[in-house]
């Protein structure tokens, strides 16, 4: 394994280079947070490039975004500065095809994450999934005092109170904040959570969920800690946590954990 690249000064290659993908083993954070292996929910990890860019066979530039999706079943998950870094090393590499260049990201990426990578590319002029507006219940306006940033779970332990009438509800909100584990800066999400069950206190869950704003892990394990609690603490019958996090260097992170057999749409926030 590579060592890790986050928090260090390395050069931005420009000639197509492989051996820059660094994997992350997933039992890494899933030990800490108490997953056993092989994981029980079902899940993706969507990421979204922006900043894609190739020489055709001529040495003309070729410019275009790409979706990257993986399941969370997956042994690994993929750096992120070894991922920009990777993708950056396209810049000056000829292609003889769109056709070379997905095969290319498809492999690499396959192999070092050890399953099946879906990779879409999109052209320039090509239409995106278009930029959507959050669905359901904000919890964003609730008229609450806030007094604790450290990563507290003792809110979910009274947000349901007895039996009362089953309801579902989607709620989100903007307000989601963590911070890299490496390098300390911060990482920006609009958090959704979709649950059938007992009702949740919303007012205790927007606490939990801002009491993660000085919390240091990488995305995917906040997203697997999150869902986590709330099967332990809440006991729904179903249960969808999806984060969409805000671009960094051109890659945009989507962690989705699930009780349901089911893939979220990957519709752009206004944020992203």
């Amino acid at each position: 394994m590579n060592e890790w690249l986050l928090g260090k000064n390395t050069p931005y290659e420009t000639v197509y280079n492989p051996k820059l993908l660094t994997p992350v083993t997933r039992e890494l954070t899933r030990s800490e947070i108490g997953i056993d292996m092989p994981v029980t929910f079902i899940g993706v990890d969507i990421w979204n490039g922006w900043e894609l860019s190739w020489l055709d066979n001529r040495g003309k530039p070729v410019v275009a975004s790409a979706r990257f999706q993986y399941p969370a079943s997956s042994e690994f998950l993929v750096e992120s500065k070894s991922f920009k870094l990777y993708l950056n090393s396209f810049n000056q590499t000829r292609f003889n095809s769109l056709q070379e260049v997905l095969n290319t990201l498809t492999n690499d990426l396959s192999q070092v994450v050890g399953c099946k990578v879906e990779v879409i590319l999109y052209a320039a002029d090509q239409k995106w999934p278009k930029v959507s507006r959050a669905k359901g219940i904000c919890l964003d306006d609730l008229d609450v005092s806030i007094c604790d940033y450290q990563l507290s779970p003792k809110y979910l332990e009274t947000a349901v109170q007895g039996l009362q009438t089953k309801v579902t509800e989607q709620l989100y909100s903007h307000l989601f904040k963590s911070n890299c584990m490496v390098t300390g800066q911060p990482d920006w999400a609009t958090i959704f959570i979709s649950y059938s069950g007992n009702p949740i206190d919303h007012s205790l869950l927007l606490k939990y969920l801002i009491s993660y704003r000085n919390h240091q892990a990488f995305h995917e394990p906040c997203v697997e800690r999150i869902f986590m609690e709330l099967m332990k603490y809440c006991q729904p019958e179903s249960l969808s946590v999806y984060c969409r996090y805000t671009r960094r260097g051109g890659l945009d992170i989507n962690p989705f954990r699930s009780t349901n057999d089911e893939i979220p749409d990957n519709v752009r926030i206004w944020r992203q």
